[in-house]
């Protein structure tokens, strides 16, 4: 496999930078990067139902990798990484949308099938490696953290309600 040029390069300090520096960030950027520019070569009728889908799902999976990459429990950035590695499939489902429908030809198509593949991989990999290292366990332990379910309570709307002439509620006949 040949040495690529990342799109995008941080200015942060070498080994202190962050998300931007991950192999599956850079894949998962440059698959990102090729989707957009596939799109512009869709159909006009397109226009509101395959072109933003492909687009924002391409886009979803690097914000979902900063995102994961931002939780300090390891269980809580696997949950994000998973839902990175959702939108990664789905815009592959989204090409061989295209594919089916022949907005674009087999060679581009077979080029970023093998890229999102690899993004994959990468993604699952680096997946592995927090499992392995299950950071904020000593702390929290392996639970997964959430906020307790929120109790809502149920009232009648303004309508349904019957209001006396100075728009007090009446009280119940019954």
């Amino acid at each position: 496999m040949s040495e690529r040029k990342p799109l995008y390069e941080s200015p942060g300090e070498m080994g202190k930078r962050g998300f931007e520096d991950l192999d599956c960030y850079q894949l998962a950027l440059e698959v990102m990067a090729k989707v957009h520019a596939f799109s512009k070569t869709l159909p006009a009728d397109e226009k509101f139902d395959l072109y933003p889908q492909i687009r924002r799902c391409s886009k979803n999976v690097t914000g979902n990798i900063g995102e994961a990459y931002g939780r300090y429990h390891y269980l809580d950035s696997l949950h994000y990484y998973s839902i990175a590695r959702g939108e990664l499939l789905e815009t592959l489902a989204r090409l061989i949308d295209a594919r089916v429908l022949n907005y674009i030809n087999q060679p581009e198509f077979e080029s970023l099938y093998k890229l999102i593949r690899q993004a994959e991989q990468s993604l699952n990999g680096f997946m592995a490696y927090i499992r392995r290292q299950r950071a904020g366990s000593q702390e929290y332990g392996d639970k997964k953290i959430h906020e307790d379910q929120a109790n809502y309570e149920i009232y009648p709307s303004d309508e349904d309600l019957d209001t006396n002439e100075d728009g007090s509620i009446a009280e119940d006949s019954n």
